[in-house]
């Protein structure tokens, strides 16, 4: 027990233990932990010498009275509210602060406004995990990266450093945490500016955006605080396939409200229509009938696009494409990209339509053809096929002249004539006929040469007597040729005057027979034949000559006098 009391009475000396501990830490008087107002009376190196107005003055470094980086403006006379740390340190000195001042006052100033739910000011100045850090006046609150924007933002540089408006989200004193958000702020600027928008709203109106969205079909273009549709093809005149082309993210662009819906709050943009038309006047500056270039900005199963200038398009149809590929894909003949010389064959200006055609601008390769070779000019080609009626010969890269089986030799029969080619074989024809409008080349091969014919087809006139050569016997008659050169036909019922002679198997090939002359087709170098016309016409000749009706001669008997009397001129001959 003596030993406890020992510990419970006065040291020597006369001090207590309380004593000695407030000699150590400075005496409590309860100006620790609160704000109090003071004067600078000088400044000190890195120090100002603060009088509070108790025992002794205090020392508060320069540095607290200016944000970082920045030169402290503080100087000898300025009043200045500290944070009182301690009454008295071991020194004997009161421990001030001026940031920890600022805080307590920020601190007192935020939990007002969280309560009223006002904005506060704060500055953006450093970077954390999830987010940035902001100065409020003293106290440093938390914005997470989600509520720095009302949409995501790339860079923040240029928000850093530049004073602001916040909302508190939260606030913990006793933790010293405190959560703000810009985006809030942003978002109820904006129901007041879209409420503003809407109500003065009007088509025709012309306002400045945002690009916030690109889509396949437009763009979202934020108006502040309301967005409207920027549809694809109200972009440009000029055709777009995907709004990329032209727009990107966070662009400024220049619009005009084209459609209003005020129930649904619909907005319909254009940027075209702050553009000059080009479709105004495009008639005369497109003439029917003239030639331009264009380039292939899209191709269909029907044709392909061609622009003429920004704005102006014009379709070339599948069938204007070219004057020999024919039911070929237009992709298969020109390529998007692609500059190409067009003709206009016409414009509707108010449907906006111009017709284009590219063959035309080309030249009609079977005009062009025709101004080179016309008919009774040589040509020489590669046979490039073989059908059954003749020979298709190449004359030009994608044009083919046809050679009819008739037209390969003057003698010899089409079909037979027609085995002596092969395809792939050079072969010389002259230009019969050029067919521009059926795009039809006519050759022919045997005309290289002169017709042998042509010199009996003259002489020989219906009814004349010729002397020929049997030479094929058929069912139906037989053929014969005349002077070796000639075709002649003798059917069956013209071989004789008597019905039981007109027999073909009566002749032999290579016989030796006179017939008369009944018709000349000098078309088809054919002569059609009878010998029973012949005989007949002899019968009555004679008749005439050697007997009447009433001598009592006979048939025979005339006949044969007949007979004598052209032997015997002939003898004398």
């Amino acid at each position: 027990m003596a030993h406890a009391d020992s510990l419970s009475t006065t040291p020597a000396g006369g001090e207590d233990f309380a004593a000695l501990l407030d000699a150590t830490l400075g005496a409590d008087t309860g100006f620790a932990g609160s704000v109090v107002t003071g004067k600078v009376v000088r400044i000190d190196d890195d120090f100002a010498v603060v009088d509070v107005g108790l025992k002794s003055e205090g020392r508060v470094p320069l540095k607290e009275f200016a944000p970082q980086g920045q030169k402290p403006e503080v100087k000898a006379g300025d009043t200045v509210e500290l944070f009182v740390e301690r009454y008295e340190d071991k020194d004997g000195s009161i421990v001030l602060s001026r940031e920890k001042a600022r805080r307590e006052e920020a601190w007192t100033n935020l939990e007002k406004a969280f309560n009223a739910q006002q904005r506060v000011n704060g500055v953006i100045f450093g970077r954390v995990k999830g987010g940035f850090t902001v100065d409020l006046g003293g106290a440093v609150a938390f914005l997470p990266g989600s509520q720095v924007d009302i949409r995501p933002v790339r860079d923040v540089g240029p928000l850093m450093g530049s004073p602001q408006p916040f909302q508190i989200l939260k606030m913990d004193r006793a933790r010293g945490n405190i959560v703000v958000s810009r985006r809030a702020v942003l978002e109820e600027t904006r129901a007041e500016q879209r409420s503003e928008l809407i109500q003065g709203l009007k088509e025709g109106m012309i306002l400045d955006g945002v690009v916030k969205n690109i889509t396949d079909y437009g763009a979202f273009v934020d108006l502040g605080g309301v967005d409207g549709l920027l549809h694809v093809t109200d972009i440009a005149w000029r055709r777009i396939n995907h709004p990329s082309e032209a727009l990107t993210i966070g662009q400024q662009v220049r619009v005009q409200v084209i459609r209003f819906n005020p129930e649904t709050q619909r907005i319909s943009l254009g940027m075209k229509q702050l553009m000059s038309d080009p479709w105004e006047g495009v008639s005369i500056k497109y003439p029917v009938g003239a030639k331009f270039s264009g380039r292939v900005t899209n191709i269909t199963d029907y044709g392909a696009f061609v622009e003429l200038e920004p704005g102006v398009e014009g379709l070339v149809h599948v069938s204007e494409m070219s004057w020999t590929k024919k039911n070929v894909h237009p992709g298969k003949i020109v390529a998007t990209s692609q500059e190409v010389d067009v003709m206009i064959l016409d414009v509707d200006e108010p449907k906006r339509r111009i017709s284009l055609g590219l063959k035309q601008a080309q030249g009609n390769p079977w005009e062009l053809f025709l101004e080179a070779h016309g008919p009774g000019s040589i040509v020489e080609g590669e046979i490039r096929n073989i059908t059954e009626f003749g020979l298709f010969v190449g004359l030009a890269p994608e044009i083919d002249g046809m050679v009819h089986m008739s037209d390969l030799s003057w003698d010899v029969p089409g079909e037979q004539a027609m085995a002596d080619y092969k395809k792939g074989d050079i072969v010389k024809a002259k230009v019969l006929d050029v067919d521009v409008e059926k795009e039809r080349i006519s050759l022919g091969i045997k005309q290289l040469q002169a017709d042998p014919a042509a010199e009996v087809l003259d002489r020989v006139r219906k009814g004349d007597v010729v002397t020929c050569i049997v030479t094929k016997v058929e069912q139906n008659g037989i053929e014969v040729k005349v002077e070796e050169v000639l075709t002649g036909f003798i059917r069956r019922a013209e071989l004789a005057r008597d019905r039981g002679d007109q027999r073909p198997d009566k002749f032999a090939i290579g016989e030796k027979v006179d017939a008369k002359v009944t018709a000349v087709d000098r078309a088809a170098r054919r002569l059609a034949l009878t010998i029973k016309g012949k005989e007949v016409e002899e019968e009555r000749e004679a008749m005439k000559e050697y007997g009447t009706t009433d001598s009592g001669a006979s048939l025979g008997d005339i006949l044969g006098a007949a007979i004598r009397r052209r032997n015997q001129m002939a003898g004398d001959e």
